[in-house]
């Protein structure tokens, strides 16, 4: 029976690089899509809002519309009104029933009056709606334009990016899935708590890739030995040689070109 070989300090090391370096293409591809989603998604907030209170405006204007339609009902029939008690005033038997009628036309003008009064006031705001309707359809056409050149944009980059994330994020759960789980939690742990999102860096000219800090000789050895993992004391980031970085860089390159 074949003896399942020992996973060494350098394969866990290279295991981290590799997908250190999976996730940071992922990062690029999505930090040429920036902040798009997030302003297409804005976008459709605002025209969901426009569309709403436009609708809510051509309700009003329709309300007032009906509201004119009622005074002008009204006016009709006090213009019978008055015909018929015009009419009733010809056949009156005294005085006191001319002057009951008399008072009814007068309140009936008074009626017709306050109606024409509040049509006029009615066809006023049913101008000044439609004007901030005209306004607001203008902003509206805008943001629609502004929306749609914005999601052609998100897609020209989609269609370009769309296959390669698909692969890399499946070589990051492989690669992920091989590394020990407290390994795998401090890689994702360091690397969601650092602005760059680089977990695992090289040592380069005696510095950190992380902080910059310069790292004593006798720690560099122990890093380019690999016989242990080895963090940047100020960073927190996973240190490793660049021989090491170089070979693994190299292997990515191949295994997605």
């Amino acid at each position: 029976m074949a003896k399942k070989k020992e996973i060494t300090v350098e394969d866990k090391l290279r295991a981290l690089y590799d997908l250190q370096l999976i996730d940071s293409r992922i990062d690029e591809i999505q930090n040429v899509r920036g902040e798009l989603p997030l302003e297409i998604e804005d976008l459709e907030d605002e025209i969901a809002g426009l569309t709403t209170r436009i609708s809510n405006l051509e309700e009003d204007v329709t309300n007032l519309e009906t509201d004119i339609k009622g005074k002008k009902n009204v006016i009709a029939e006090a213009g019978e009104l008055v015909k018929k008690y015009e009419e009733q005033q010809k056949n009156v038997r005294n005085n006191r029933e001319f002057d009951s009628l008399t008072k009814e036309i007068e309140y009936q003008g008074l009626e017709v009056e306050l109606a024409e009064k509040r049509i006029r006031e009615f066809k006023v705001k049913i101008e000044q709606k439609k004007e901030v309707i005209a306004q607001n359809n203008e902003v509206l056409a805008k943001k629609n334009e502004h929306l749609k050149h914005k999601k052609a944009e998100l897609s020209d980059i989609m269609t370009e990016t769309e296959k390669e994330e698909k692969l890399l994020h499946e070589k990051s759960e492989e690669y992920g899935a091989v590394i020990e789980a407290h390994l795998f939690k401090a890689y994702k742990r360091i690397r969601s708590s650092v602005r760059n999102g680089l977990a695992v860096v090289t040592v380069d000219r005696g510095a950190s890739g992380g902080s910059f800090f310069t790292i004593p000789p006798q720690r560099q050895v122990e890093i380019a030995n690999r016989k242990k993992i080895i963090t940047d004391e100020h960073s927190g980031r996973i240190l490793i040689d660049a021989q090491l970085a170089a070979e693994e860089q190299e292997k990515i390159e191949k295994l997605f070109s």
